[in-house]
């Protein structure tokens, strides 16, 4: 009888552990903080960018239906606006608040972005990576997410 409800207990701690995990894992990943952002969200595209607008649907759907777009012939101005390295940069920008987000990057970063509030310019994810969100094909490796320092260097901020 004392293994029975030895193995019980254990059984059921098991079970609060892991759901426990589940539940916090679950929060930690919502995107409340980017659906209830009050401040400026703004995506500034080429009229002509296919890829652009498929980002669009996503960040609406999944982020914040509120978000403005902005069609302009080129995108220059913004991007040297906000102090976006060449290197650094993709076919769209994205200004939420304070911040620029650069290309095709995943919600996750945005949210951990707008979560930690780091003393930057705004985050990149450069090129037109295959498999990110508003770009054809398979994911085939990391998506580095960098860091745009106020001076204008970039460091990693996150992998997805």
């Amino acid at each position: 009888m004392k293994k029975k409800t030895l193995v019980w207990v254990i059984g059921s701690i098991v079970i609060l552990i892991a759901l426990a995990f589940i539940f916090t894992r679950n929060s930690v990943s919502s995107f409340e903080t980017i659906g209830s952002f009050n401040g400026e969200m703004k995506v500034y595209k080429s009229m002509s960018c296919g890829c652009c607008d498929v980002y669009i649907t996503y960040f609406k759907s999944k982020g914040n239906p509120n978000t403005q777009v902005v069609n302009l012939e080129s995108l220059d101005s913004i991007k040297k606006q906000y102090g976006i390295p060449s290197e650094m940069e993709s076919c769209h920008t994205v200004i939420i608040g304070n911040y620029f987000v650069e290309g095709h990057v995943p919600l996750e970063a945005i949210e951990k972005l707008l979560q930690e509030k780091p003393d930057i310019k705004g985050i990149a994810m450069p090129g037109m990576p295959s498999g990110a969100p508003g770009m054809l094909g398979k994911k085939t490796g990391d998506f580095v997410v960098y860091a745009v320092n106020n001076d204008g260097s970039y460091e990693e901020f996150m992998r997805i």
